[in-house]
């Protein structure tokens, strides 16, 4: 991967600048507040870094070895833009993009490294420095690490079940015991469906029984007249059969009535209006008969379920502690050829830290419990410091160290390094180191480097001169002749002496 073109319009103090770029080793140099470091970060906000002053910036990319996206189309070449009017809006290919997803495809390939920035030695960065290192030699190590990756998280999923089963197991009896309560509340009432309607019909009848029995007994009269009709009925020598079927009729819808009447006699009015009173409780609080019944089948079924906990939690456990052991086991192996392969790395560090006038270094491994990465902690030695107790100027001769000694010289090019004043505040042989060493890594990388020192600037395959004028910033490639004053200035000065000329020659050459 290396950018091609640069376009930016409008960034602070530039008003425009257009650039295209070579492989290799790329050095910007210029006064300082020239505005290098601002035209680099608007780069890296391109790539999902930093933020973007810029009012159009556009990189023109090689597409990253590897790269793949489900969700974006990605041609062999790739345009990256951003456009800030009220807020900053970033595509690739004319394909809207966020800034995370950005970030989340370009990491592997854009690497930034500041001397104000003390990261890089962090356990999880060396181990996946180990990692990477270990698969290039070795592709069944990828599978091991893949395997252990996906069962440790499925591990971790069933822990947190287990956990969750044990925070229900302190709260079961109160929850069982509540469970229970809620049932009881219901299934005491035992309500039916349709069961208010029909207490509500026989409510409304009782409420009646006084006047049923009245009607039924003044209208039982009509039936001790029925003789003296029939026979009229004789006497007029008319047909009496409706009369007597109309009589008939009403003697069984009389004693349906008195049935009836006898029937709600033995009702205890009391009992109904009590019944009705707790069915329109159950009404209330769950909205319906129907509901109340529903509810009450889902509290048996949480129940039985809290009844089963205990048997879950015991197949659970041993399900773990089997795998816990299989995931120590690979862990161990993993560790292993971690440790063969830092072995590997400090042998391929040793010359490159005595060219940087560096100890060697030495990875420490310790013990730590279970997690994503393994049980391996590691850190780094220099001498009998560590890490954390390297000056500024020795934590980034280190770093350079570490990506040189891990690199290999593939066909396809590692990606694209950022440096920041990497030779800031350090001596003439180290700075002279630093200048070897990344021109070492540019083999690999494409790498832009802002610098104030002329060794460095010496040995750029292109060199770009960052300047300012009343106000406003330029950018410009420089030709031979003008590498050669901008390196006497770096020496020397604005008004750099004869010395300071043949001194930048003498780099250049060399």
């Amino acid at each position: 991967m290396s950018i091609k073109r640069l376009y930016i319009k409008e960034l602070l103090s530039f008003d425009e600048v257009k650039l295209e770029f070579h492989a290799g080793l790329i050095v910007l140099t210029g006064p300082s507040g020239a505005g290098k470091s601002v035209l680099m970060q608007s780069v890296l906000s391109n790539f999902g870094y930093e933020g973007s002053e810029a009012k159009v910036c556009e990189v023109t990319i090689d597409k990253p070895y590897g790269l793949e996206s489900d969700e974006y189309e990605l041609g062999d070449e790739l345009a990256i833009r951003s456009l800030k009017k009220d807020r900053t809006r970033l595509y690739i290919n004319d394909q809207n993009i966020s800034k995370k997803a950005l970030n989340r495809l370009f990491a592997p390939h854009v690497h930034y490294l500041s001397v104000r920035d003390s990261s890089g030695f962090e356990s999880g960065m060396l181990l996946g420095l180990l990692d990477r290192s270990s698969v290039r030699q070795d592709r069944s190590y990828e599978e091991l690490l893949e395997s252990y990756l996906s069962r440790y998280r499925s591990y971790r999923i069933k822990l947190n079940e287990l956990e969750t089963i044990k925070e229900q197991e302190k709260r079961l009896t109160e929850l069982i015991e509540f469970t229970t309560f809620e049932i009881e509340k219901i299934k005491v009432i035992d309500p039916k469906i349709g069961e208010d309607e029909e207490l509500l019909k026989i409510k409304h009848r009782l409420s009646r029984i006084d006047k049923i029995n009245d009607a039924l007994s003044l209208a039982s009269d009509i039936f001790q007249s029925e003789a003296q009709i029939n026979s009229l009925f004789r006497l007029l020598e008319k047909d009496a059969g409706y009369f007597g079927d109309t009589m008939n009729r009403l003697r069984i819808d009389f004693e349906e009535a008195q049935t009836l009447s006898e029937e709600l006699s033995e009702i205890d009015i009391e009992e109904v209006l009590d019944r009705l009173e707790k069915i329109a409780g159950l009404k209330s609080r769950y909205g319906g008969v129907a509901e109340a019944i529903e509810y009450r089948k889902l509290k048996e079924k949480e129940l039985a379920g809290y009844e089963t906990i205990e048997k879950d939690k015991s197949l659970l456990e041993s399900w773990l502690a089997r795998e816990y052991a299989e995931l120590v086991s690979m862990a161990s192996n993993i560790s292993k050829a971690r440790q063969k392969e830092a072995s590997a790395v400090e042998l391929e560090l040793k010359s490159y830290l005595s060219q940087l006038k560096l100890p060697e270094v030495q990875f420490v491994f310790s013990e730590t419990n279970l997690c994503e990465s393994g049980t391996d902690f590691v850190d780094l030695k220099m001498g009998r410091s560590t890490v954390s107790m390297l000056s500024g100027g020795e934590f980034n001769r280190l770093r350079l160290a570490l990506m040189a000694a891990v690199m290999h010289n593939d066909e396809q090019s590692r990606g694209i390094v950022i440096l920041d004043e990497i030779d800031a505040n350090v001596s003439g042989d180290e700075s002279i180191a630093i200048a070897q060493m990344v021109s070492k890594l540019s083999l690999a990388y494409q790498i832009f480097a802002i610098s104030h020192q002329a060794h460095l600037s010496a040995k750029a395959d292109q060199h770009i001169l960052i300047t300012k004028n009343s106000g406003l910033s330029y950018a410009k490639i420089l030709e031979n002749d003008e590498r050669i004053t901008e390196i006497a200035r770096i020496i020397g000065g604005e008004n750099a002496e004869q010395e300071a000329i043949a001194f930048a020659k003498l780099l250049r050459k060399n």
